[in-house]
Order: structure tokens, then C-alpha cells, then sequence
């Protein structure tokens, strides 16, 4: 038998790269690349990568990706492994496929700008942002590429999600649909950087060492970023110490890293980089697409879509969010680390969703009746559902309680009274110590890097440390499905002047549960009895409770509510299982770790670091509840 499962690997895997080396001959012989310095309005050119279809049978549609990471392999002979991956099915249908690197960037001329802010009312052709750019370079395209059909895309994942994003703000009549995949949004609400004003170090410094670099000249390389001597993520950064620590060894001459240390709050700067300020008027088709589990810009997605809805109400806007890591649709879609979704839904998604989208609007081929107004897989149960409006109609939004004896409950305490101990002198209230110098880890093991796999990460190691909260349901009578965001409404009380708020909603599975084996999954023979899926998490700085502006300071040992929204969620609760929620207060080193005390985290020192005694209470009066979105 294993002799027979290895000959099947082998096997296929022959298969799979007889595969590729077809494709890759095929869009050789059928392709051509040639590279141009494209003029924007001010004279700054930008350099662009076209491939084109030699068939001359028809007219052919562009589909362009605007990019900060580079159009690389640079040189009109040497051709980006397009044939790898599901881009090729754009090739087979004769896209002219274009790639462009963003001003400043690369071999581009100019200055870059992180997130540049969009400009609404353009004066004089020194009125550049990244729509300007976009328009300049369709128009170019049009006119100077023969046999196209007049018809203009755009996509992009990640970074080349807020350029696509901007790209349907450019007006050009001739792009006709868009979609911004994992798009940066807000660096200092939801998205990379900062959740809810908390930031993000271990992302940001890793990424930032070498993207931030400076480049006065186009460049075909920006080099590495720092490496760092310590192979233990945790242990880097807690050594590290504070986050001013980190501006030192990130250097001087990154910009943007010094640049966001001086905007600790959501202050001007910070909402001209709010990507959501254009969505006004928007003119293509939109399809915005995500991940449930990414880790980099899930708030992006979800809120970029409900934007659109909101202020540009006539646009042909329709959002995917499946079970997916960041950029995930464009790979194997099984599986994410312990946990399986029973079919391929990336590949589901392409052929569904994607293709079929750009092919209606760029070629007039087929339709876009299958696209509904929001197609969501529910992890789960594991199905796609495809839904008139998001959050549903249907979605009863109930609160969730607090019990004296950690359980969850719908029906609030109402025996209790407000002081703090209940009638029969039991504390109305549960507590942990926060330490700084302890903090809880957002994931068990020991890693070098951030990984994608803890948004579905087994949660019990948390659940076994003291300074973790942990209240639960009694096992579930019949299914519960929750559409849309989570409201956290914590009660609570702290002894110092600040702190933070991670609330993590949780599916545990029965004792018995195990995954069929015909179920695709990462091979891994993990023990998924009890196991504690983590269905959604987020954090909250507590100073900014009542603003992301004006943040306040706590007074210590007073009751206060902490209130806030954690991106949304599309997770049915199968009969038998559990619904968990955990409270703590340090996510490490995920999230910075805040000192405690009220003042500007990023100009604190080591020193400044304390515990906070705190706690979250449960009573009839001062009863902390989370807002499920319960499908009904």
C-alpha cells in the first residue's frame, strides 16, 4: 500500500509538471513581451511589462496589475512564469496582460509614496496620485497597443489591491471592471500596520526593512532587509524592548517607518491614507475579493466593499470572501493548517468568480449571472453561499453573556449586584494579571517568521495560562451560524492608566472529532479532538475606547466599557460543538505590547513597562456581552 501511494505521488507528480512545461511552450509560442517607458502628465515615466497575444483573429482586452514589488524578470526575452499558476487561463484567452511598476518603484521614475493619498479635485498637471497614474497609463495603452479592444481590467492582491482600488477611481472610460483582492485600506484601523490603533511591529518591521529602503534612481533590486540574530520570534522582540528600539535598528533612512512613529494617532495624515476617502462615483464593475484568515488586510476586503455600497450606491460593486490566507485564491485552496474546507476553493473561485467576472465585462463572453451580490464561504460547514446583501437580511443581531462561572450564555445574569461580589459573596467579576514582560503568545510554537496559519491556530495552549480569560457555551443543541461583524462590549476595570483588549471567538470540536481522510489536508497528524479553532480575533488599544483621534486615559480601578467591532465572520457552529471566547490583553509579538501606562507607546523606554491588575465583570449591571450576527 505504501509502495502503491508513493507511485500515485510520483505519478501525479509527473503529471502536474508535464502540465507545466506544455503551458509554458504553448505561451511562448503564443506570446510576445515588449517593455515601455509609459509618460504620465508631469514627465515622470513608468516602467510597464506587456505581453501580448500574436493571435490576430480578434481584439483583445488589457488586463493590468499595478505594483510597489516589481514587474521582474527585466528584459523583453526573458517572460514571468505566467503558465504556474491561474493567470494562464487569462492567457488562453488572449488578454493582453500588463504589469506596472508604481511610481518610484523599481524601474520606475518619480517618488514613491506609501498609500499616496487620492486627490479629488486635480488642478494643474503637478496633481499626481495613483488614479492619475492609472488613467495616464490606460490611455497610453489604448492608443498605442494595436489590435486591443478598448477594454481595460484591473487586479491586484495586497499592495496591488489599493492600486487597483485607486485604478476605479481614475475615470477612464475605458476600464471597465476591477477587482481589488486583499486591498490595503487603512494602515491605522484594520489593515498590516495598526488594528485598532495597536501596532503591529513583527509585520511591519519585517517587511518595512527592506520595502522601505530608499531608491533616488530605478533599480532592478532593492536587496535584503534586516536579519535578525535570533531565530525565535518571540525572543527577538522581547528582547528588542520597546518599539522605539525597533526605529533604531531599522536606521534613518526609511522614511515611512519614522513617519508613522509621529502620527501615533488617527490624525489627518493617517485619514488622507484611508483608501475607502475615494469611493465616491465609482464607474467600473467591482469585485472585491478576500480572505477569512488573512493576516495581513482581512479588514480591507469587508470594509472597502461596504464603502462602495454606502457612497457610490448606482456601482455594479460584489464582494468573494472565502476561507483563505492572504492571496490564497490564487493557490491551493483545501486547507489551512489544521483545519480542511472539503474541495479546492480557490480553484472554485477562479472558475466561478474571477475569470468569468473579467471575461462578461472585457469581452462580453458569457455573463455575470452566477455572481451574486456577496458570495461567502462559510467555514464549518464548508459551503459557499451566495447572498442578496452583506451583512445578510436575515441576521439577528443577540447578545452573548458573561457568566459568574466562566460559561457564555443569551440569557443575561440579573441576580447580581453592582459593588462587586453577588449576593452569596461570589466575585462579580473575573481577573488575570497582564504583564508585559510575560506576554501571552499568539501562537504555540516557535517560529523565525509571523505565520499564516494562526488565524485557524489550535487555541488551547492559551487557554491554559493564567492570564487568559476563558468562558464557553455548553455543547450546542443545533447549528449556529454568525454573518457579519462581532461587537465586543467589555465591562471592565484596570489598575493603571491604559491597556489592551484581545477577544477571540473560538469553535471547539467534540472530543471525538476527527476529519474524514478522503478530506484533503496538510498531512499533518494532528489531534483535532477538542481542538479550539480560532474563527476570529482582534485586538483593541484601550486608550482609544471613545476615539482614534482624542485617545484618554483609564482611571484606575474604575469600571468602564471597552466597545468595539472585530472584522466580520461567516463560521456556522456545527451541532455538538462549543462556542469559546477568550479575553487577554497582550497578543505577543503579533501586536507591540503597550506599557500600561497612558502616553505615546512609541516614544516609551523599557522602563516604562507595568502590570495591570484587570478585570472583566459579569453581573445583571455591569455585564460584559458580545453582539453575535446570528443567521437565522
Amino acid at each position: 500500500m505504501i509502495r502503491y501511494s508513493l507511485f500515485l505521488a510520483f505519478f501525479l507528480s509527473r503529471i502536474a509538471v508535464l502540465a507545466q512545461n506544455a503551458d509554458r511552450t504553448w505561451f511562448l509560442n503564443n506570446y510576445t513581451k515588449i517593455e515601455r517607458q509609459i509618460p504620465m502628465r508631469d514627465g515622470v515615466k513608468l516602467f510597464t511589462s506587456i505581453y501580448i497575444p500574436k493571435d490576430k483573429s480578434e481584439k483583445h482586452p488589457f488586463l493590468i496589475t499595478r505594483t510597489p514589488y516589481s514587474c521582474s524578470p527585466y528584459g523583453e526575452d526573458k517572460f514571468a512564469p505566467l503558465w504556474n499558476d491561474y493567470q494562464m487561463a487569462y492567457a488562453k484567452e488572449n488578454y493582453i496582460l500588463v504589469t506596472q511598476d508604481v511610481r518610484g518603484r523599481y524601474m520606475s521614475e518619480g517618488e514613491f509614496m506609501d498609500v499616496r493619498p487620492f486627490i479629488k479635485d486635480k488642478k494643474t498637471v503637478k496633481d499626481i496620485d495613483e488614479a492619475s497614474d492609472t488613467y495616464d497609463a490606460i490611455d497610453w495603452l489604448i492608443k498605442n497597443i494595436d489590435d486591443n479592444n478598448g477594454n481595460v481590467g484591473a487586479v491586484g492582491i495586497s499592495y496591488p489591491g489599493f492600486y487597483a482600488t485607486e485604478a476605479a477611481l481614475s475615470g477612464h472610460p475605458a476600464l471597465k471592471a476591477v477587482s481589488p483582492q486583499a486591498p490595503v485600506t487603512d494602515w491605522f484601523i484594520g489593515d498590516d500596520f495598526h488594528h485598532n490603533g495597536v501596532f503591529f511591529a513583527m509585520d511591519g518591521f519585517s517587511f518595512y526593512s527592506t520595502f522601505g529602503k530608499p531608491h533616488p534612481k530605478p533599480t532592478m533590486n532593492y536587496g535584503r532587509g534586516f536579519i535578525t540574530p535570533i531565530k525565535d520570534n518571540y525572543k527577538f522582540y522581547l528582547q528588542t524592548g520597546a518599539v522605539k528600539n525597533l526605529a533604531a535598528l531599522i536606521g534613518d533612512s526609511i522614511k515611512f517607518w519614522h513617519e508613522l512613529y509621529r502620527h501615533p494617532n488617527y490624525d489627518e495624515w493617517w485619514k488622507a491614507r484611508n483608501a475607502r476617502a475615494g469611493l465616491y462615483n465609482v464607474k467600473p464593475a467591482m469585485l472585491w475579493v478576500g480572505g477569512l484568515f488573512d493576516a495581513e488586510d482581512c479588514w480591507g476586503a469587508w470594509n472597502s466593499y461596504k464603502a462602495c455600497e454606502k457612497q457610490s450606491s448606482q456601482t455594479n460593486s460584489k464582494i468573494v470572501m472565502g476561507p483563505w490566507y492572504h492571496g490564497q485564491w490564487s493557490r491551493e485552496g483545501s486547507f489551512l493548517g489544521n483545519i480542511r474546507f472539503a474541495s479546492n476553493t480557490s480553484a472554485w473561485y477562479q472558475q466561478n468568480y474571477e475569470i468569468p467576472f473579467f471575461n462578461y465585462y472585457l469581452k462580453g463572453k458569457g455573463n455575470a449571472d452566477a455572481i451574486a451580490e456577496a458570495n461567502i464561504f462559510f467555514t464549518g460547514e464548508n459551503n459557499w453561499k451566495k447572498l442578496a446583501s452583506w451583512p445578510p437580511q436575515n441576521v439577528e443581531y443577540k447578545p452573548l453573556y458573561i457568566q459568574a462561572d466562566d460559561k457564555l450564555s443569551f440569557e443575561k445574569t440579573v441576580s447580581k449586584t453592582a459593588a462587586g461580589s453577588t449576593k452569596m459573596g461570589t466575585p462579580n467579576f473575573s481577573e488575570y494579571i497582564s504583564d508585559p514582560f510575560h506576554p501571552v503568545p499568539y501562537t504555540e510554537d516557535v517560529h523565525n517568521r509571523r505565520t499564516r496559519e494562526y488565524m485557524t491556530d489550535d487555541q488551547r495552549f492559551a487557554s491554559r495560562r493564567p492570564d487568559v480569560l476563558t468562558f464557553e457555551t455548553p455543547v450546542l443543541e443545533e447549528e449556529l451560524s454568525l454573518a457579519g461583524p462581532l461587537i465586543a462590549e467589555l465591562v471592565t476595570s484596570i489598575s493603571t492608566t491604559d491597556a489592551d483588549f484581545v477577544v477571540k471567538l473560538i469553535d471547539v470540536f467534540p472530543d471525538d472529532f476527527q476529519y474524514d481522510t478522503v478530506i484533503k489536508g496538510s498531512d499533518n497528524d494532528y489531534p483535532m479532538g477538542g481542538y479550539q479553532m480560532l474563527v476570529r480575533a482582534e485586538i483593541m488599544r484601550g486608550k482609544f475606547r471613545n476615539s482614534f483621534e482624542k485617545p484618554e486615559p483609564f482611571v484606575p480601578n474604575k469600571i468602564t466599557t471597552v466597545k468595539y467591532e472585530l472584522p466580520d465572520i461567516a463560521h456556522t457552529f456545527k451541532k455538538g460543538h462549543r462556542l469559546m471566547i477568550q479575553v487577554q490583553s497582550t497578543w505577543f509579538p503579533l501586536a507591540d505590547r503597550n506599557p500600561q501606562k497612558f502616553m505615546n507607546i512609541y516614544t516609551a523606554d523599557d522602563n516604562d513597562f507595568q502590570k495591570s491588575l484587570i478585570r472583566i465583570y459579569h453581573s445583571g449591571i455591569n455585564q460584559t456581552k458580545f453582539i453575535l450576527p446570528v443567521l437565522k
